[in-house]
């Protein structure tokens, strides 16, 4: 049964996005500001699809603490899951993400055109500069601009290994970092076609201010967002008083 509910998930994720891409083709010549409340949308479908077909539901923990604003935030990494579920809870999310993403046939048109940052990770330094400066105009817009500060998908329980590029971002922008972490994998895996009902956990924790020296940020991130990932993996709950949604 299981196989048989990833399967129709699978189907119905692909069709669903091909529909979405389709239908809004003509979104492509609008401002990208009227963009987001669509891509919100398309991510919604997605997470109504999860709980309809898989049986897998989300819960939100620390709303309150997403400050207002531009800002930086910087997301635990497991699974192809929060790269869409996180839309549903950032009034203007940007991600920072793989060069090549954008080449992809319609579904990059649109991330090019709503101003999502392109790094291309084989360029050093240079893709870093270009990063902080693209992300500098989408913070002073107001946007929130998200990182996997780890680079790419890391297993459940697999040892941390957090990259440069967040410290240097978050050096560059002068802007609190909001740390997030979560247990997407264990319901969603990163190399597996299966799909796990459930209900998967984002703790939003809160942010760290501005003007922390860059070697330190990279440490301290790195012991809130695991401290708080290995809690949820373990099924701890959080202290009284976090906001909760479930969706």
């Amino acid at each position: 049964m299981l196989f048989v509910r990833s399967l129709l998930f699978s189907i119905l994720f692909y069709g669903n996005l091909t529909l979405w891409l389709l239908a809004c083709l003509p979104l492509l010549a609008v401002p990208p500001r009227y963009l987001f409340p669509v891509a919100r949308a398309w991510a919604r479908s997605n997470l109504w699809l999860l709980r309809t077909v898989v049986g897998m539901r989300v819960e939100w923990r620390g709303l309150g603490n997403i400050p207002k604003g531009g800002l930086l935030v910087a997301a635990k990494h497991q699974s192809a899951w929060e790269t869409f579920a996180l839309m549903t809870v950032f009034e203007r999310p940007i991600f920072v993400l793989k060069q090549e993403l954008i080449r992809l046939p319609l579904f990059g048109w649109f991330l090019q055109r709503i101003g999502m940052i392109p790094v291309d990770r084989s360029a050093g330094a240079s893709a870093l500069a270009g990063m902080a400066r693209m992300a500098r105009e989408k913070v002073q817009e107001g946007h929130q601009v998200i990182i996997f500060p780890e680079g790419t998908r890391r297993a459940p329980g697999a040892p941390p290994d957090y990259k440069t590029g967040v410290a240097f971002l978050y050096d560059s922008l002068k802007t609190p970092c909001l740390p997030v972490a979560l247990n997407s994998g264990l319901f969603w895996p990163r190399q597996s076609f299966l799909r796990q009902p459930g209900t998967v956990v984002v703790s939003i924790l809160p942010p760290l201010p501005a003007g922390i020296p860059r070697r330190q940020v990279i440490a301290e991130l790195e012991r809130r967002i695991e401290t708080e990932t290995n809690r949820l993996l373990e099924g701890a709950h959080p202290p009284d008083g976090d906001a909760r949604r479930k969706a």
